[in-house]
């Protein structure tokens, strides 16, 4: 589909704030109205679309704050249930908790750059998570899993749209809440998460292909962190 309007805007209704396409209120692949929370979200989202050129395809990746909400709108509210537990059971398997054995640097950096974000989330939610070294499975705390479950649950629907999406990349639920609650930029967390890969690309050099996969990463990476903080206070429940 071809950009269609000249015209791109925000306006406040019922529920929040509506993004609008030469005046009329754009809608969701479910045929939803689209209403976001705060302004702040509603005119990132418009400037999305403002962005696309004259006549050009309209490709829906270039549109990463409109797939958040509109997933959030469409799936989220009627399988929320679902989409929680989908996103704590990383707290089973949370890549912080996998550590190298050798060699020595790659150990040192991983104790230092991965273990205070596991001491912040013993700290914030209560939820002492357990490493172990290779990767051979370790089973986690059923209180750690509970807390960590309880923290996601805080988010609502939009925010846990991004949350989801962003502790599915990162493989890690606790990068994940780290963002949300700004203990973690994007920046940050695409270091975090990408250590290993950024470690061996030190030692040995990169590719193509996995250059072109990390890119992807960091930039989804980004568009949940930039998501997340344009919800604002929005993004917690009560």
């Amino acid at each position: 589909m071809k950009r269609f309007y000249k015209h791109t805007g925000v306006d406040e209704g019922e529920g929040g704030f509506r993004i609008l396409l030469d005046g009329k209120p754009m809608r969701t692949p479910a045929k939803a109205v689209l209403v976001v929370p705060t302004r702040a979200l509603a005119e990132a989202i418009a400037a999305e679309w403002a962005g696309v050129p004259d006549k050009a395809e309209i490709n829906a990746a270039h549109l990463p704050l409109t797939r958040l909400a509109a997933t959030g709108v469409d799936r989220v509210v009627a399988r929320r249930a679902d989409v929680i537990a989908d996103t704590a059971k990383y707290a089973g398997s949370d890549l912080l908790c996998y550590r190298a054995t050798a060699p020595e640097s790659l150990v040192r950096l991983q104790q230092e750059l991965w273990q205070p974000l596991l001491d912040w989330a013993a700290e914030r939610h209560g939820a002492r998570l357990v490493t172990a070294d290779g990767i051979g499975f370790v089973e986690q705390p059923e209180e750690a899993k509970a807390r960590l479950h309880e923290a996601v649950s805080a988010h609502g629907d939009l925010a846990l749209s991004a949350l989801y999406n962003l502790t599915h990349t990162a493989g890690s639920v606790v990068i994940g809440l780290a963002v949300s609650e700004r203990r973690l930029d994007a920046a940050a967390a695409f270091a975090a998460a990408q250590m290993d890969e950024l470690y061996q690309v030190d030692r040995w050099g990169d590719d193509p292909i996995a250059e072109k996969q990390r890119e992807g990463v960091r930039r989804d990476i980004e568009a949940c962190a930039r998501f997340l903080s344009l919800l604002e206070n929005a993004r917690l429940r009560g």
